[in-house]
């Protein structure tokens, strides 16, 4: 049986465009319905400490109008934990943060903030919620996750995109992607992957076995202005099928 490869889309430009202007449109909840509707498997939103995009009153209005899984991307603080908790989307990813960033810059330092992770995590332990961990291609980072207790990783593909990008170092980031995903396996991990990928990039991640699911976002956002959200979105999974081996 071929694979299969989940989808996730994540809507949180359409929350950035809104809040260009201060509007109330375009409205969250009517990206949320078109990725349901054009199959997507889930739906990933990101609040920020600064809710430069998404935030609570976002969240809770797209749990209420799709029924595919929705997946909190969130900072590893007590406030979003708290969020987490309120809310309960099927899933919650850990990123790391900064203030100033432009966007997520590299996976979270599992190795370095493990204690306060260990601490953290501990307040999923009574909620039925999906968690996982936002890391780079790293063995030191994958062993120290695991010791977390943690099952789920998204592998960060964003240094990958931008060797695509440049023509420069592809293979490279490709080889580290993929001898990760091979390790995780064998520590018992499900692997996802995300960050930077377009069309042109992303059948050398679907090729990688043992990827299970895909998070894609800014690309999808962006295109969709010239071609339409739910166009964008069945361009990206047929590309997706037809380069699972």
């Amino acid at each position: 049986m071929k694979r299969y490869i989940r989808l996730g889309i994540n809507i949180d430009h359409v929350a950035t465009l809104r809040n260009a202007r201060g509007e109330n449109y375009p409205e969250v909840t009517q990206a949320a319905k078109i990725v349901e509707k054009s199959g997507a498997d889930l739906i990933t939103v990101h609040v920020r400490e600064d809710r430069r995009h998404i935030n609570e009153k976002d969240l809770g209005d797209i749990l209420n109008v799709v029924s595919i899984p929705v997946n909190l991307e969130i900072g590893a603080n007590l406030e979003m934990v708290k969020i987490a908790i309120e809310y309960k989307p099927k899933c919650v990813c850990f990123v790391p943060e900064k203030r100033q960033e432009i966007t997520t810059e590299g996976g979270l330092d599992v190795v370095n903030n493990f204690d306060k992770l260990k601490k953290i995590l501990k307040l999923f332990s009574s909620n039925n919620i999906n968690v996982a961990i936002f890391i780079d291609p790293d063995r030191d980072q994958l062993i120290a996750t695991q010791k977390l207790g943690v099952k789920t990783i998204e592998f960060h593909t964003g240094s990958y995109a931008n060797a695509f990008i440049k023509k420069n170092n592809v293979e490279l980031e490709l080889k580290k992607i993929t001898e990760s995903v091979a390790f995780a396996k064998k520590l018992g991990f499900s692997c996802h992957a995300g960050h930077g990928l377009t069309y042109d990039n992303v059948s050398s991640i679907v090729a990688i076995d043992d990827i299970l699911e895909l998070n894609i976002g800014h690309f999808i956002i962006a295109n969709s202005i010239f071609d339409g959200l739910e166009s964008s979105i069945l361009k990206m999974r047929k590309i997706i099928s037809k380069a699972i081996k």
